[in-house]
């Protein structure tokens, strides 16, 4: 074969290719490197002068799929016709696909270069060589695919059993039978459990990793050194919280192809990229209750439905977590027109006032807006549905409360005591390593006497946060069942506390409803809620809409009506107790006084009440007065219809005329129930003695009835 190579091939410069498929065949398949290696040797055999050997590609695949940039210096320089001959170990070293295989051998062929392997020179100008190489490619490319197909399928059909092997988190461990266990270090399991019951309690993986750093408590990760898996302790990461929350091993299940890679097309060139996570129904093998977990199954969902609603920005148009605001039903609340969800806006200087929105349409599509409507209220309407459905359970939610608070005292004490007993062994065991050795060995012993030194100090330090964290639990005061119940009772106005903790409530708000679908009723002028709760209960919410110009502090209209209604014939002070009386408020939430009344009738227009129109009419307590009666006996002879009465509006004074009241039938059925009353108190209990002018004797005797 030697006769293909030419003067004019020997001339030019033979380029040696080496790749190898992956970083494992570079560290353990080192004989087949160290023969691609020795090809530049062959070479120099053959009468080649100039020997370059190109291995930018080992550890990486020749499918195509990936970027191989000695393959591309490689084509580079053929193309500039230096390149008399390229020599390989065999052609699935140059290429696994045939686009790049049959790229290489025609620039080769049109410039003259050969190809060489351990078996033989091949020209591609010649037809029978030109059709062995193409055979080998598509013979390498074949292969490859096999491979492939038949590792993958054994691969898949292992895990469905549940038993492929792979590396497992941390907390976990192999036993006998090649089973997963949970691990035996009690620290280790106390500190994942931890991680979970965080995230149960905040609601959110950053929250969950503030507390550990703040809190100055470590967890556990797991590396390998020396081909043995070794359990160090360091700080938490975000991403080392969140694998924890996310995998669903510690929920006891063997999961496997949650991954997948794809292929997209970049320049050109196949491009695959691997790790894109695939929804849960999708995955290869779910096998649940496979192993002992730390968490039920249920329990990761509901942790992976947190974690999504948590993600602002990958909601997908769904529901979305609140983050502390002022807004209580930011990421509930959904349109019903256009089925998009809600934006709030705050608005003002110190930003108390807020407005929902539906403008998700108009900023992505320049669709006209839906509906939008003031934030204040609707809050307030909704926070009042959900203490009325936590009124029931507040009590048992206190008690709870305080179970919690010790138990987070307890956890704290529980991290640091398992801590100490850890740092406790490591000083044991470096003091047991300082006593083996040879003190003659001056080198080893210093080294191994400063580690025990460490130790120590590091048993010490511990001891003392130890310590001084039971002084600080001990210092905390008892909970007081009594205070919480108390509390309990007091819901509502906790609630509206401004020392509240907003994502207390948000959360709280997130657990008993799962959707509000808003729309705007523009004839009624009422914003109208549809709560989706939890349970799958639906009601209906309606609130008044302020109309455009109009600000949340206006007078309510039932207000205005009482004070035009009564202005006339009361005095402001009067006025001001039956708005009191009735429950109402001024815009701002304060109760009424004289001078609140009349500033509204003043800005009304409304006209003073004179002494002059008072005159020939009497209230209650007036009539009980020239009567010579207490009020309650004028009542019931107004209730009897005895005495002519009328009220304005409900609540307000009673309206009785002068004359009346010094009529004989009033007078004397006013003295006769005063006497009724004297007499009962006196023990006397004869029905005559309610005989009233102008009433029966068995009327008399029903009410007598009644009484008794």
């Amino acid at each position: 074969m030697t006769h293909k190579l030419t003067p004019a091939h020997l001339q030019r410069r033979a380029i040696v290719y080496v790749r190898q498929s992956s970083p494992t065949q570079i560290l353990h398949n080192r004989e087949s490197q160290l023969r691609q290696y020795n090809l530049a040797d062959y070479a120099r055999k053959l009468g080649f002068v100039e020997v370059e050997t190109i291995d930018e590609d080992l550890g990486r695949s020749g499918s195509g799929l990936v970027d191989r940039p000695g393959f591309q210096r490689l084509v580079t320089e053929v193309c500039e016709g230096h390149v008399g001959a390229v020599l390989c170990l065999e052609a699935s070293r140059l290429a696994r696909n045939g686009r790049d295989w049959h790229h290489l051998i025609e620039l080769c062929g049109l410039i003259g270069a050969v190809l060489v392997d351990p078996e033989g020179v091949y020209d591609p100008r010649l037809s029978n060589d030109r059709l062995l190489l193409g055979l080998r490619g598509t013979m390498s490319e074949f292969e490859l695919s096999v491979l492939r197909q038949r590792s993958l399928e054994a691969i898949r059909q292992k895990a469905r059993r549940g038993e492929l092997r792979f590396c497992l988190p941390i907390g976990f461990c192999r036993g006998l039978g090649d089973a997963i266990e949970l691990d035996p270090d009690l620290r280790v399991q106390n500190a994942v459990r931890l991680v979970f019951q965080k995230f149960q309690q905040h609601g959110s993986a950053r929250q969950a990793l503030l507390w550990f750093r703040e809190e100055g408590v470590t967890l556990p990760a797991v590396g390998y050194g020396d081909k043995n898996r070794q359990v160090y302790w360091k700080p938490p990461l975000y991403h080392t919280v969140l694998a924890i929350l996310t995998n669903p091993m510690y929920a006891g299940a063997y999961v496997f192809g949650k991954t997948e890679a794809l292929t997209k097309i970049n320049m050109g060139r196949a491009r695959r990229t691997d790790g894109h996570r695939k929804p849960q129904d999708q995955w290869t093998v779910l096998i649940r209750d496979h192993h002992p977990g730390y968490i039920t199954w249920e329990q990761f969902e509901t942790n992976q439905k947190t974690i999504a609603e948590n993600a602002r920005m990958k909601s997908r148009m769904g529901r979305q977590s609140g983050r502390g605001g002022r807004s209580l039903l930011v990421g509930l609340l959904r349109c019903c027109r256009c089925s998009r969800m809600l934006r709030v806006h705050y608005l003002g200087k110190d930003r108390k006032e807020m407005r929902y929105q539906c403008i998700n349409g108009h900023i992505n599509q320049g669709v006209p807006k839906c509906i939008s409507f003031g934030g204040v209220r609707v809050d307030q309407a909704v926070s009042e549905e959900i203490l009325s459905v936590c009124q029931p359970v507040a009590i048992d939610a206190a008690l709870r409360a305080g179970e919690q608070k010790v138990q987070q005292q307890s956890e704290r004490i529980r991290v640091l005591e398992l801590e100490l007993e850890q740092a406790r062994y490591e000083a044991r065991l470096a003091g047991r390593r300082y006593e083996s050795v040879d003190p003659d060995n001056r080198l080893v012993v210093s080294e191994l006497e400063a580690r025990w030194n460490a130790g120590l100090r590091r048993v010490q330090d511990l001891e003392n946060k130890l310590e001084q964290t039971k002084r600080e639990s001990a210092a905390v005061p008892a909970i007081d069942k009594e205070e919480l119940l108390r509390l309990a009772k007091e819901l509502p106005a906790i609630w509206e506390l401004p020392t509240t903790d907003l994502p207390l409530k948000q959360r709280i708000t997130r657990i008993l409803i799962h959707e509000i679908v808003a729309n705007v009723d523009e004839q009624a002028q009422e914003v109208v809620l549809v709560i989706h709760w939890a349970g799958g209960r639906h009601s209906e919410l309606r609130g008044p809409k302020l109309k455009s110009g109009h600000h949340g502090r206006c007078t309510k209209a039932e207000a205005v009506d009482i004070v035009r209604q009564m202005a006339s014939g009361y005095p402001d002070e009067e006025i001001a107790l039956t708005l009191n009386r009735l429950g109402l408020k001024t815009g701002v939430g304060n109760t009424w006084n004289e001078m609140r009344v009349r500033s509204l009738r003043q800005y009304m227009k409304l006209p003073v009440c004179r002494p002059e129109q008072q005159s020939g009419r009497l209230n209650l307590q007036q009539a009980a007065e020239q009567l010579g009666v207490s009020a309650t006996v004028v009542r019931r002879l107004i209730e009897r219809k005895i005495l002519p009465a009328k009220q304005i509006v409900f609540g307000a004074p009673w309206q009785i005329d002068a004359k009346r009241v010094t009529s004989a039938e009033v007078i004397q059925a006013a003295m006769a129930l005063k006497n009724r009353e004297t007499r009962l108190r006196d023990g006397r209990t004869d029905a005559e003695t309610f005989l009233l002018p102008g009433l029966s004797e068995e009327a008399t005797e029903e009410g007598f009835a009644k009484h008794k």
